[in-house]
């Protein structure tokens, strides 16, 4: 089997949608997705600085051939790759200026309560994280490797614009060939209505 690293998203799990339905597109072209649950140490005690170790250590203990990540895994993917783990990216609804904006939408207090989908409820988690989270700048320079982005012009959580603007940018100083952003006018941020087309981009990034 060909093993791809994917990172999921925020208050998501190892069992979120796209993971689950991209796994039978999958199987056929012997690609096994590896999923470590970034939750860590806990949904209310989340830390990025131990998300990005933990996506190391399973980097590192379980080589892929690829990378993916899912909205703020895209960022841990990019984190990865920025610290040495050089493999083909594929990026989904990235979570590009999560803290900026997670900073005007929080309520007051700590725990902050959000909604958690794996949970399928509120729950709780400390504010440190978001915190934590206006000082990442994973984006902040174009990935040393290929990387597939897919982005829906109508994702509710991570606007547009600011993504495209990222890309841009990227551009301008460099991306590695076979580099591309692919835009889904009607794609909202889960894009599970586009998990085929996702599906192909791993395929074709570990073929």
């Amino acid at each position: 089997m060909t093993r791809v690293l994917y990172f999921h998203g925020f208050a998501s799990s190892p069992a979120s949608a796209k993971i689950t339905a991209l796994r039978p597109l999958l199987k056929p072209h012997g690609i096994e997705l590896d999923t470590p649950d970034l939750n860590v140490p806990s949904f209310s005690q989340l830390d990025w600085n131990a998300m990005v170790e933990r996506a190391m250590e399973r980097a590192q203990a379980n080589p892929p051939q690829a990378i993916a990540g899912s909205s703020l895994g895209a960022l841990v993917a990019l984190e990865i790759v920025r610290r040495g783990v050089e493999l083909p990216l594929v990026l989904i609804a990235p979570a590009i200026g999560v803290g900026a904006q997670w900073k005007t939408r929080l309520p007051e207090g700590d725990p902050v309560m959000v909604w958690n989908h794996d949970l399928n409820a509120n729950a709780p988690i400390h504010r440190a994280f978001f915190d934590q989270m206006n000082e990442v700048d994973a984006d902040a320079q174009p990935p040393r490797t290929r990387v597939i982005a897919f982005m829906g012009r109508r994702d509710e959580t991570v606007p547009f614009e600011l993504v495209e603007e990222t890309w841009q940018r990227w551009e301008s100083i460099g991306l590695a060939p076979g580099s591309r952003l692919v835009v889904f006018d009607e794609g909202d941020h889960g894009l599970t209505a586009y998990v085929r087309d996702i599906a192909d981009a791993i395929v074709n990034t570990v073929s």
